[in-house]
């Protein structure tokens, strides 16, 4: 595969082609050129979920934690692998100001693999105002909802321990 510039995955990010979009964000991401922070800011606007996923995760690994808003808002995107990439991107920014809006995903969100990515976002951040909500995905109706709640709380607990 030719390794793209910074300012070609930039054009690839406008074209027309999903796939092309698709690929820039992700290849953004990797590339942690804070540049690039704009750009993908825009891209969580795309017409295409598998674009908003990646420019979210994308965002995540820039992490420029001012991102967290604009990640937060793609929380209530109506497609369930964008939300997953917004949520799972708040966890590797470890944005504590993000906390509520991830319970409340973890809490109520329609999709296992987002209520999923919540819980394990929160253990990330690992702030223990969230272990009430993670106690109470233990009886999530999805057993990995259950066991990724189970090791964020296991790990926040050790985490109190060695304190």
């Amino acid at each position: 595969m030719v390794e793209k510039s910074f300012s070609e995955l930039i054009d690839d990010l406008k074209s027309s082609s999903t796939y092309r979009r698709t690929a820039a964000a992700a290849a953004l991401g990797k590339l942690g050129d804070r540049r690039a922070y704009d750009s993908l800011v825009d891209a969580l606007n795309d017409p295409d979920s598998t674009v908003r996923d990646n420019a979210a995760y994308a965002l995540g690994e820039l992490g420029v934690e001012d991102a967290s808003q604009h990640l937060e808002k793609l929380v209530e995107d109506p497609d369930e692998w964008a939300r997953k990439g917004a949520v799972k991107a708040l966890g590797i920014l470890k944005s504590s100001r993000s906390v509520n809006r991830l319970v409340e995903a973890l809490d109520k969100d329609s999709s296992h693999i987002v209520r999923r990515a919540a819980a394990r976002s929160l253990g990330q951040i690992g702030d223990a105002s969230a272990a009430d909500s993670l106690k109470k995905a233990l009886n999530d109706e999805d057993s990995m909802v259950q066991d990724m709640a189970k090791q964020v709380l296991f790990m926040m607990e050790n985490r109190a321990k060695n304190d």
